[in-house]
């Protein structure tokens, strides 16, 4: 379990007293903790590896977005320190799908869909993220199917 293994590499990293991997694996157990309250569980129980790998993609984004934003304000030096965050976070993520496997799914979809116009794209980009079970980055997504119409 994925939830189990955060927990002891927690462990690991005070031992090893790597307070950069501490501190995000700290911050991604409470924002686990907090995912098994808002859906009524105990803190004590375990989320699903599916479950775990959502909060961590939120967790992901939220990096991503701060280094965008840092690097616009000039802000180098907070912006790597919210990298170095993400690479910790990488490490539990599945690897993301190619261009070219999104776009050979959303061709497909689209035909079994039978969408035409761009008003039902929305229909078609969640079709696509579902098939792809959240291993394909959603800007590639938007990218791939707005070229196909």
């Amino acid at each position: 379990m994925l939830h189990t293994q955060i927990k002891e590499k927690i462990k690991e990293a005070m031992k090893a007293r790597n307070e950069v991997e501490l501190s995000v694996l700290r911050g991604l157990s409470t924002a686990l903790t907090n995912e098994l309250v808002a859906s009524k569980r105990m803190p004590s129980d375990e989320l699903t590896d599916d479950e775990v790998l959502s909060v961590i993609k939120k967790q992901a984004k939220q990096r991503k977005d701060s280094i965008e934003q840092f690097k616009v304000g000039g802000r180098n030096e907070l912006a790597e320190s919210e990298q170095k965050e993400l690479e910790i976070l990488a490490q539990y993520l599945p690897e993301d799908m190619g261009r070219d496997e999104v776009e050979k799914i959303a061709k497909a979809k689209k035909e079994e869909l039978g969408v035409e116009d761009k008003s039902k794209m929305g229909i078609l980009m969640g079709a696509i993220m579902k098939e792809t079970k959240g291993k394909a980055d959603g800007s590639v997504v938007k990218e791939v199917v707005e070229k196909l119409f």
